[in-house]
């Protein structure tokens, strides 16, 4: 699953994604990203065009009568994301990406479970794919979206079996495509990144804390790591 992740260095990356330089928004650095806080993604509005919002991460179906059933659907498994009922209108019209550079994982070492944040090997952003809802049942409508996750790669499941959809660059126009509802061809992509780009860094267990959010999050601990990264 993804539980947590990073965005510490978000730069160029919404021009790099299409996005009209008069729908960027002003993105703030989080070094530990968690469920239920508010995070930039990338979306069609239905014009041809590409928008950034700030949403909940942790989808609200739009029949869910209430809104905390979010709290267990921040990931969503990309062999059955077209079928199951949380997730399969969003599916077809409200994908999304969402920026990052980086996610984390947990490994049990003894008596602790140390923490480590895996990144692609030159540390750029990168985007996940995700889906993202509207809900209006109450006092105000909520948006809010879900990371999509596939098997991990070689690289990853010497942490965890599972781990975040990465979209390469030539799949991103595919993803965000609305007008595509072609269920084969949307989740032949969601498919695990290659192992050879990706790596891996232990870090202060200072990120078991959502409060914790600076740069000291992701201090390397190699001197803890099982693993040369």
């Amino acid at each position: 699953m993804c539980g947590r992740y990073t965005l510490s260095k978000p730069g160029d990356i919404l021009t790099e994604l299409g996005v009209p330089e008069e729908e960027q928004i002003e993105i703030e650095p989080n070094y530990n990203v968690a469920p239920t806080q508010e995070v930039p993604i990338v979306r069609a509005d239905g014009k041809g065009h590409r928008q950034v919002v700030m949403v909940r991460w942790g989808l609200i179906p739009f029949w869910a009568k209430d809104e905390k059933i979010g709290n267990q659907l921040i990931n969503a498994r990309g062999e059955s994301v077209a079928e199951k009922p949380a997730y399969k209108n969003a599916f077809k019209r409200r994908r999304c990406l969402l920026l990052a550079d980086g996610f984390f994982e947990w490994q049990k070492q003894g008596k602790v479970k140390q923490p480590f944040h895996i990144h692609l090997e030159d540390h750029r952003p990168f985007v996940m794919a995700g889906l993202w809802e509207r809900w209006t049942k109450g006092e105000k409508p909520i948006e809010s979206c879900t990371v999509i996750t596939t098997d991990a790669n070689s690289k990853v499941a010497e942490l965890h079996d599972r781990m975040p959809v990465i979209l390469p660059p030539d799949a991103r126009d595919l993803w965000l495509d609305d007008s595509v509802d072609d269920a084969e061809l949307l989740t032949s992509i969601l498919r695990p990144y290659p192992p050879g780009e990706m790596a891996f860094t232990p870090v202060s267990r200072m990120v078991n804390s959502p409060k914790n959010n600076s740069p000291d999050v992701l201090r390397p601990m190699r001197e803890l790591s099982l693993f040369a990264d």
